[in-house]
């Protein structure tokens, strides 16, 4: 290398030793003078000046400018909306089973409670009927028929008197007469039975019940079986009513 050459690069390399310190002057001094408006928030565009062989360019850098090769942001992953289950069908354990045999049992109950309760207002209508038949009428045949003629069907009245007799079923009339019983005990008083009648007006059933004065079991033998022969008019299911005897002595 000659001299000339070791000459010229040590111009060169002066030069750009120069210039580097010129640039960091400048530098230092910019920064000095932009500090405070960088805490109000301004936004600082520093220059650069590099070296070129035409000559020297400035280059703008955004400190905010995020690089091209900067990596982006990971997508958030997507959930997938559980699938419904439907519920699983209830099996009815042994607790519940007996109590649901419980409950229909009660309510078994109830409702032969409540039958039977209606089934004594019944009998407790008819009975206060055959009362009020002792004593509405004492002498005269109020029913369908006379105290010694045939009865029409569908008595509306439904009480009568038959050979100083008496009888009581809502609604039906006295077939011919009522039966008399015989009188040989020497008895003096009463004998209320009471009869169930069904739809074909035939006494299916004779009972003693209260309202009599005669406690002789002869006696009220012989009213039992004077009411079983009784005849009534015809009608739509069993009726209950009354047939009260009256006892003389001879």
């Amino acid at each position: 290398m000659t001299k000339k050459q070791e000459r010229h690069i040590t111009a060169a390399v002066g030069t750009v030793l120069f210039l580097l310190i010129v640039v960091l002057l400048l530098w230092f001094i910019r920064l000095e003078a932009v500090a405070p408006e960088q805490e109000e928030g301004i936004e600082i565009a520093f220059v650069e000046e590099i070296p070129n062989t035409g000559g020297y360019r400035s280059e703008t850098v955004d400190p905010t400018a995020v690089p091209e090769d900067a990596p982006s942001a990971p997508a958030a992953p997507s959930v997938s909306q559980p699938t419904p289950v439907p519920p699983a069908e209830h099996i009815l354990s042994e607790e519940e089973t007996l109590a649901m045999e419980r409950a229909r049992k009660e309510k078994e109950e109830r409702e032969a409670a409540e039958r039977a309760r209606k089934q004594k207002e019944a009998e407790a209508k008819a009975k206060a009927n055959a009362m009020a038949g002792l004593f509405g009428n004492t002498g005269t045949n109020t029913g369908s028929g006379s105290t010694q003629g045939s009865g029409v069907k569908g008595n509306p009245v439904g009480r009568g008197t038959s050979g100083g007799n008496s009888w009581n079923l809502s609604g039906r009339g006295i077939k011919g007469t009522l039966p008399q019983p015989s009188n040989n005990f020497n008895q003096e008083g009463k004998v209320v039975v009471q009869i169930r009648v069904n739809a074909a007006g035939n006494v299916i059933d004779a009972r003693e019940t209260t309202g009599g004065t005669i406690s002789d079991k002869q006696t009220i033998q012989v009213a039992l079986e004077a009411a079983r022969r009784a005849k009534f008019t015809e009608g739509d299911h069993d009726q209950i009513g009354t047939i009260t005897y009256i006892f003389k002595i001879n």
